[in-house]
């Protein structure tokens, strides 16, 4: 009865995670947000309030998150809105070059034959765009689950950062004071590892962004802001962020001309080898203690399993799997230190008697 039991409990508990996965994800997520920015919390409340009014002080702080998400947005939605309208007021003309084979569009459909051949498959445009209904409606259904998503997971970790010192201090008070304080020393270095991951990982999309935009400044190629500030947004996905940021300037820079577009080519070239192999072991090295290989094996499982929200998440969840793993080791070959031991760099806590 009890195999059975524990039987059905399983299967009852992958049954509960497959069908609630979305919303994990969202709880996950929000926790990532709420350990990151926990420590800034605590800063405003310690400091600009004399260690009184957390509500307020989480207030003040999601509030600069939100202003900031709302210049990110307004940064990409003004530029392209001033771009397709001007593209709207633009196109019958175009439409009509290209009808009658004047301009650079019409010359480049006469010399491809490519009105020959929209003739000759009328039916067959007309038909893939009339199925094109779905998939732009599954695309707008998508927009509005990311929208949804995103309001869902400040609101949890708001919440969990207005209520989470309570709610940890609630749970270690069940525990026996000896077990409490390994909890608590550990779960304290687990957030120092999330939040140095997540601010090294910022200062190397930072410094991508910049670097690039002095670069596009200098080559003169249009809208130079709006592709950095994409370069370095696509830079916080490890591995392939910077080369799918990297391929948008470059397609920028060939289009503006082809010496803008091979001079951006060779700087990213250059610059994801110094990223690779320089600022990515140094900064992950000093913040999360893991050495390349782990951050690369962890990087490859994390979006195999879960695209590139785990890619994301697989290095701080790697180093927060070494903290736990190294606690265990002191815990059962040694005594706990006055500092939990993190990284390679450190003596076990049975060498440091």
């Amino acid at each position: 009865m009890t195999t059975i039991a524990l039987v059905l409990a399983t299967a009852l508990l992958l049954y509960v995670v497959l069908h609630t996965r979305r919303v994990l994800t969202w709880i996950v997520i929000g926790a990532f947000f709420a350990v990151a920015l926990g420590p800034v919390v605590d800063w405003v409340q310690r400091r600009v309030l004399g260690g009184r009014r957390r509500a307020l002080a989480t207030f003040l702080v999601f509030l600069v998150v939100v202003v900031l998400l709302a210049a990110l947005i307004a940064a990409f939605a003004v530029p392209l809105v001033n771009e397709g309208t001007r593209f709207a007021g633009q196109l019958p003309g175009l439409i009509d070059d290209a009808r009658a084979g004047r301009g650079p569009v019409g010359d480049l459909l006469e010399r491809t034959h490519a009105l020959q051949w929209v003739q000759n498959n009328q039916a067959r445009i007309s038909g893939f765009a009339s199925g094109l209904t779905a998939p732009v409606a599954g695309a707008l259904s998508g927009l509005a689950s990311g929208i949804a998503g995103t309001l869902t997971v400040l609101v949890l970790a708001y919440l969990m950062v207005l209520e989470g010192p309570r709610v940890v201090e609630g749970t270690l008070n069940v525990l026996r004071p000896a077990t409490a304080e390994r909890v608590r020393r550990v779960g304290a270095d687990c957030a120092r590892s999330v939040t140095g991951y997540l601010s090294g990982n910022l200062l190397i999309s930072v410094l991508c962004a910049g670097l690039t935009y002095v670069v596009l400044l200098v080559l003169g190629v249009p809208f130079a802001g709006l592709i950095a500030l994409f370069v370095g947004i696509a830079d916080l996905i490890p591995l392939v962020g910077a080369t799918i940021g990297g391929a948008t300037a470059v397609l920028a820079g060939f289009i503006h001309s082809v010496p803008a577009g091979i001079t951006v080519l060779v700087f990213f070239v250059l610059y994801q080898q110094l990223e690779n192999h320089l600022l990515q072991p140094v900064v992950f090295a000093r913040t999360v203690k893991l050495d390349p290989l782990t951050v690369i094996v962890a990087i490859l499982i994390g979006a195999e399993l879960m695209g590139i929200l785990g890619a994301l998440l697989a290095i701080p969840v790697a180093s927060i799997i070494q903290v736990i793993l190294r606690d265990v080791w002191d815990h059962r070959r040694g005594e706990l230190k006055d500092e939990p031991t993190v990284g390679e760099d450190r003596r076990p806590a049975l060498a440091a008697k």
